[in-house]
């Protein structure tokens, strides 16, 4: 059973593989791969290799490694349909991976908490520990992040829909029942907390959008309004996608994380339990509620000029030609 599911979960992210090519293949581009794309290829194929050899620094820090050569290899593959990507915008992208920390530690805090996952083989030694956990989490919204962008640009970017409004009221609504969703696994006992953490990974973002909405920054609400869903449908591709990303190169590093959250336990593809893979999707959708809550709280006027080019250029006061996310 166990290698019949890893054989699932290999197939499905081949697939996921195979879609962004096809994606990033598909349109017409706008410039030639860059080199940092090439080189964030390669270096994916490398590490690979050398974890196959039990290298053993590799294999400590392999999550750090290879999603930060992913997201060379997705910015380029962006940059090759837009023209222009992320990290041609430095500060952008450091606020992004600084901001990713924190944001991700919010999650980490639920856990202490509510125990669904533990970590294994992370270094003894409290500096390389922070090193390379901080060096992880900063890759996070970056990746989920590229991979909407690439999405958006070669597959979601004309998507139309009738356009849908939520009165005031229902907006008032849906941030409660967030608020009701991050509350309730706190509030309860361990015992039934533990079952519950899946509502934390849609509450965030019930919670934030309404609020960005209603402040007049981006949000998929607004989107909706416009009849413009190809944010969304992004972000919910790209955090599936990154999901089985993530399982699949954890599964084979020696520092990795460990589900024991009670549920399907006996149904892992890789370390995740099968049902588990479905906070993948919601999850990318609170970072970008998150991203733009934060961000358009706490980082400077300078900054936040920059990182509105984050935000699609439908819902975003910034030039088109600055901008797609």
């Amino acid at each position: 059973m166990k290698a019949m599911l890893t054989g699932v979960g290999i197939c499905l992210t081949t697939g996921s593989a195979a879609w962004l090519v096809w994606v990033s293949l598909r349109s017409k581009p706008a410039t030639r791969l860059p080199f940092t794309g090439w080189a964030g290829l390669a270096a994916i194929g490398l590490l690979e290799a050398l974890l196959a050899c039990h290298i053993a620094w590799i294999a400590t820090f392999f999550t750090a490694l290879v999603w930060t050569a992913y997201l060379f290899a997705a910015d380029g593959a962006v940059r090759r349909l837009r023209g222009f990507s992320y990290l041609q915008f430095p500060a952008r992208t450091l606020a992004l991976g600084l901001t990713s920390i924190p944001i991700w530690l919010l999650f980490e805090a639920y856990n202490f908490r509510l125990r669904n996952w533990t970590y294994t083989g992370v270094p003894h030694n409290g500096w390389w520990f922070l090193l390379g956990a901080n060096w992880a989490f900063a890759t996070i919204l970056p990746g989920i992040f590229f991979t909407a962008e690439l999405l958006y640009a070669g597959q979601f970017q004309s998507r139309q829909c009738r356009p849908w409004h939520l009165s005031a009221g229902w907006r008032c609504a849906v941030a409660a029942l967030g608020l009701a969703l991050v509350a309730v696994p706190l509030l309860l006992p361990f015992s039934r907390g533990a079952y519950l953490f899946g509502l934390v990974w849609a509450g965030f973002f019930l919670l934030l959008d309404p609020i960005n909405d209603r402040m007049g920054w981006p949000s998929l609400l607004s989107d909706l309004r416009l009849g413009r869903p190809g944010r969304a449908l992004a972000l919910l591709s790209s955090g599936l996608i990154c999901g089985f990303f993530w399982e699949f190169w954890n599964f084979w590093a020696a520092a990795r994380w460990q589900y024991v959250f009670p549920i399907a336990q006996s149904w892992k593809v890789f370390a995740m339990p099968l049902p588990g893979y479905l906070g993948f999707p919601p999850f990318a959708l609170e970072c970008f509620a998150l991203w733009i809550f934060f961000s358009r709280l706490l980082l400077p006027k300078a900054v936040e000029t920059e990182v509105g080019s984050l935000t699609l250029a439908e819902s975003s006061p910034i030039p088109v030609k600055t901008l797609q996310w």
